[in-house]
């Protein structure tokens, strides 16, 4: 029997689903505990874990583990040692690897997190960053893979494919890591540091990008808070012979608010223009709400679904069976009705939680090709496996992410911990790939190819929309001009290699699958 210390549980309203009911802040329960406050969190890091943690009976005994132990010159840090700690011990037996193993970072956690409070901003629409993303497209050449329309990197002119050749006036940017057991360069990750802090933990930038015509400028960006709109692109191609293809780039499975008007815009247009194929780009999404996820599902699916199963969600014996006294002091308030409850009162039954398609808007088409990435995660992998069962399903890319599991916010003082509370499968029963969805291997057809950093969304001849379009113009996804590779001349990594890296890169961002929208059913 595991010996717990309820030392203390700190609840606060930082929760990222709905805000807090301000009657029902849970107090100290142990207030004469000599540890200190960081201590208090560590231990209800470990004590929720124990309790709800989707292989809770994996974790060993608070004694052992010792939450205590962690220590680091930052609260943050030493938590997120703490949870990358605590995520190594529940063993997949297929694999005899950690659930929670990634080849890119061992011993660190592939799915828990500790949250600051801003990826709970980001996933409600709202971020304070520079507005773009980059990755290798070989080891001297970063390129600007997305830009999010009113950011900063927008409004400066800087566009998906862009080269960028100088970092705060340094030309030391080559690729200097391992990827795929190849070291590169030095292999120490000094340039990779340099670029990736004066990204992504920087207030200023200064950069000179290249266009695709080999002209250049300097930019010089200051972080600013900005609406996120999670689609970065959306447009119909009319290939001729009654062949209508719906293109759309979906970045982030914000939440409902956020992502629900812009999803049903472009399904309508798709609608309106007689679209036959469509393509969904999720190749740098890396998951967000739960809800959100079912909402594309049904705009995509045949309105014959509607009514039958689209997943079923699994909990660990603990919520099933009501043993969660930690999540009564975790208290939400339901939007639809303004009924205050905690988590302890949901039903965490299969019976409980069965989600049924719900067709929405009047797209009808029976084949959906899904571009995909190894950054293409979690609730981006539930949207994509829901609908596999169901219709003509396509994979076009890399291999994906690898998340079947998800989780719910736990408020800790400032902290917002997110650990695997559950996994989900479709009708079929289609679940676990912890191992993500590889194209053109078995069970999941399409064809496997390099991501095409050169050229910007929706440009026909971008490398991976290509062999969508030829696809479904002659049934083959051959480019009958010339290879995707060739196009843009000799590759520096190999395709295994280039997925390491763009997976490494993407290392330290949200991958996450967030059952954000309950419905309460009080048992």
């Amino acid at each position: 029997m595991k010996k717990l210390y309820y030392s203390l549980i700190i609840i606060l309203c930082a929760g990222i689903i709905s805000a807090c009911s301000k009657k029902k802040v849970n107090p100290v329960l142990s207030p004469n505990d000599p540890g200190t406050a960081l201590d208090k969190i560590k231990d209800s890091v470990y004590l929720y874990a124990d309790e709800d943690n989707l292989w809770n009976t994996a974790l060993p005994s608070y004694s052992k583990f010792n939450p205590r132990s962690f220590t680091n010159a930052e609260d943050y840090t030493a938590l997120k040692n703490e949870m990358d700690k605590l995520s190594q011990y529940p063993i997949n037996p297929s694999t005899n690897l950690p659930y929670e193993y990634s080849a890119n970072a061992p011993g660190r956690a592939k799915y828990s997190f500790i949250d600051n409070g801003t990826e709970a901003a980001a996933l409600n629409g709202v971020k304070g960053d520079f507005g773009f993303d980059y990755q290798y497209n070989g080891v001297n050449d970063v390129r600007v893979v997305y830009v999010y329309p009113g950011s900063p990197a927008a409004l400066a002119g800087i566009q998906r494919g862009y080269e960028i050749t100088v970092i705060n006036n340094s030309t030391s940017i080559s690729y200097d890591g391992v990827s795929n057991g190849v070291t590169y360069g030095t292999g120490t990750g000094v340039n990779l540091n340099f670029v990736y802090n004066a990204i992504f933990n920087s207030n200023t930038l200064t950069m000179t990008v290249q266009r695709q015509n080999k002209s250049t400028f300097n930019v010089s960006l200051n972080t600013a808070n900005y609406n996120v709109n999670p689609v970065l692109k959306d447009t119909v191609y009319n290939l001729g012979g009654g062949h209508k293809v719906g293109y759309i780039v979906f970045n982030s499975f914000t939440s409902d608010a956020n992502a629900d008007p812009v999803l049903n815009a472009a399904f309508a247009n798709f609608a309106a223009q007689g679209v036959t194929d469509l393509c969904v780009d999720l190749r740098y999404n890396g998951g967000g709400y739960v809800s959100t996820a079912e909402h594309l599902d049904n705009l995509i699916v045949p309105a014959s679904k509607t009514g039958t199963l689209m997943y079923n969600t699994y909990y660990n014996s603990n919520l099933v069976n009501g043993k969660a006294p930690l999540l009564a002091h975790q208290w939400r308030k339901d939007p639809s009705s303004g009924q205050d409850f905690n988590y302890a009162q949901l039903d965490f039954s299969v019976a409980g939680n069965v989600v049924n398609f719900a067709k929405t808007g009047t797209l009808n088409v029976s084949r959906v090709f899904f571009i995909i990435t190894g950054n293409t995660a979690s609730a981006s992998e539930l949207t994509i496996n829901n609908l596999r069962p169901e219709m003509d399903v396509q994979f076009v890319g890399q291999t994906s992410y690898g998340k079947p599991v998800g989780f719910f916010d736990i408020d800790i003082n400032k902290y917002i911990m997110y650990t695997p509370e559950f996994y989900v499968q479709n009708s079929a029963n289609q679940g676990g790939y912890y191992a993500g969805f590889t194209p053109a291997t078995s069970g999941y057809p399409g064809v496997n190819d390099y991501d095409d950093y050169t050229r910007d969304f929706g440009d026909p001849a971008e490398g991976l929309l290509a062999h969508v379009l030829n696809y479904v113009k002659t049934g083959t996804y051959a480019v009958q001009t010339k290879t995707v590779q060739s196009l843009f001349g000799a590759k520096t990594f190999s395709l295994e290699q280039a997925n390491s890296v763009s997976v490494n890169l993407a290392s330290r961002k949200f991958n996450g699958m967030i059952k954000g929208k309950f419905k309460p059913k009080l048992k």
